[in-house]
């Protein structure tokens, strides 16, 4: 008889090759690698404004929905962080600078869409953004700040400050999440909300590669 897995490690098991999918695309490993430069970092930062700028606000509408608010914690919050990196790294201006891609704006529109009607569907894009981003999220701040010789400035968005163990916390979160009251067939269309939020990111990273090949 097969060994029963917890709906958190199935999960993770699905969703793994459209994770290094996403994370090995081009963009990304010339960023990482050395060959992305300041404007390709700050264009990332600009793109996650707008992503997070629908997360957050989808947050707000789901806190009184039973199953997506245990999920949400003001820990997580990266808004006014991202806000500050652009301050620092575009100007006081930088709202009238940056505009959302094609992708970006796909993306922000299914997590408006999911994060008013569904809660399965809001987790799952809380789920890919917020633990990716306390695991190779926290990577990428430590390259970037090496790179081009950050502080905390220009950073702020991959410092969790509020939370002193990403280890257990993403221990707490993957316990919740096999806490969900979720069927097979919800469980089902929550792994898939996940690979699509996985194949946005990807897509997001095909569409910068393109702009900065067309500056």
């Amino acid at each position: 008889m097969a060994e029963l897995i917890s709906f958190s490690a199935a999960l993770r098991e699905r969703s793994s090759t459209s994770h290094s999918r996403s994370e090995h695309a081009g963009f990304m490993a010339d960023l990482l690698g050395g060959e992305g430069s300041r404007e390709d970092y700050i264009a990332l930062v600009a793109q996650h404004y707008f992503i997070y700028s629908a997360l957050e606000s989808a947050g707000e509408r789901m806190r009184r929905n039973p199953v997506a608010s245990v999920f949400i914690t003001d820990k997580l919050t990266r808004l006014p962080a991202l806000e500050a990196d652009l301050e620092f790294l575009v100007g006081p201006d930088w709202r009238d600078k940056i505009a959302p891609l094609e992708t970006t704006q796909r993306y922000v529109e299914r997590i408006t869409e999911v994060g008013s009607t569904w809660a399965g569907g809001f987790v799952a894009h809380h789920y890919t953004r917020y633990l990716g981003d306390l695991s190779g999220g926290v990577f990428i701040g430590r390259v970037m700040q090496r790179r081009f010789g950050f502080e905390t400035n220009g950073i702020g968005f991959y410092l969790f400050d509020d939370i002193a163990d990403p280890k257990a916390f993403k221990d707490v979160y993957r316990k919740q999440l096999d806490a969900a009251p979720w069927d097979d067939a919800e469980r089902e269309r929550v792994i898939d909300e996940v690979l699509l939020a996985y194949r946005f990111n990807t897509e997001l990273f095909e569409d910068l590669d393109r702009a900065r090949v067309a500056a």
